[in-house]
């Protein structure tokens, strides 16, 4: 495949997820685009250093955002793969400096893959001040066999902000293992959301934990899931209170629906400094009886009226 029928192809998938693919186009809007072990796509700004490294199964990027630097548009990353069978292995090393402000929108799309292994790692270090916000959706094929491991290690040094959303919820997920670790120092500010629909006989892993090792910090981590069929979840949310007037809350909902669905939460709370200030809440359970009936009163279907709930919740 040449890579501009290969450039359209991934551009076109990330299409299906809400993406304007003229952003890609757009010399304004800083970009990258991968496509198993090769870089297709690579636009640059001002402001903002990007250096990609290709390796034989894979590809490295290193970003910097220069200090007291606001970058105007979000920065778009895809990252694709069209073969059935294989292996990528992806790692982004993103260093936000003093002050600096940027946003993120990230795409993974595996549309044809059958047996096939992604492998991400994040590693972030946002400096005193700056702020980064990473939206990160998946669109993956119906088959159900991508292998999908994500791990996020993210520091934030004092004032800083850091925002992660990762959503997979518009085509089957295969097998998912995600885990964030999320360090705060003084006065920093953590938000770990993360939003799935499972089915048939997808499994999924969700461990997301938050340290909050300076004074102040604040940290959330915000767990949707939806189990169908007869998928297994299993969610492992974390939050260490090691610093004075620190505060985090953990929440996990999950819907399911299905004989044999299994579905797990466990939170896990420490202080070690009597000054912080850890909450959690969980629930577990079908799709609310009251709802289905307003529903079905003004003349859904019980099916109609699940997945409109359904789609509420994973929005």
């Amino acid at each position: 495949m040449d890579v501009r029928k290969e450039f359209e192809t991934i551009v076109k998938t990330a299409e299906k997820l809400g993406t304007d693919a003229s952003n890609f186009m757009d010399k304004r809007i800083a970009s990258i685009i991968i496509s198993g072990n090769r870089v297709i796509g690579l636009n640059n700004v001002p402001g903002l250093k990007v250096i990609p490294t290709t390796f034989e199964d894979g590809v490295q990027v290193d970003m910097e955002v220069e200090e007291n630097v606001q970058i105007p548009f979000p920065i778009h990353v895809c990252t694709g793969y069209l073969e059935k069978k294989g292996y990528q292995r992806v790692i982004f090393n993103i260093r936000i400096r003093k002050n600096a402000r940027v946003k993120f929108t990230a795409h993974c799309v595996f549309p044809q893959a059958e047996e096939f292994t992604h492998d991400a790692t994040s590693n972030v270090i946002i400096e005193d001040g700056g702020i980064m916000e990473y939206y990160d959706e998946h669109y993956h094929s119906d088959q159900g066999t991508i292998t999908l491991k994500t791990t996020t290690n993210a520091t934030i040094e004092k004032d800083g902000v850091y925002k992660n959303t990762f959503h997979l919820t518009k085509t089957r997920v295969g097998k998912l293992d995600v885990k964030m670790n999320l360090t705060l120092k003084e006065n920093a500010v953590g938000e770990l959301v993360g939003k799935v629909k499972a089915s048939k006989n997808d499994d999924v892993n969700i461990n997301e934990t938050i340290y909050l090792n300076g004074e102040k910090a604040r940290g959330l981590a915000k767990t949707v899931v939806v189990g169908l069929d007869e998928s297994r979840v299993n969610v492992l949310n974390e939050a260490y209170g090691n610093a004075p007037y620190s505060r985090a809350h953990i929440s996990c909902e999950e819907v399911t629906k299905g004989e044999k669905v299994i579905v797990s939460t466990t939170p896990i709370l420490k202080i070690t400094n009597d000054l912080a200030e850890l909450t959690h809440e969980a629930s577990i359970g079908r799709v609310g009886e009251k709802q289905l009936e307003t529903l079905m009163a003004k003349g859904l279907s019980e099916e109609e009226a699940t997945e409109l709930i359904i789609k509420g919740l994973l929005m």
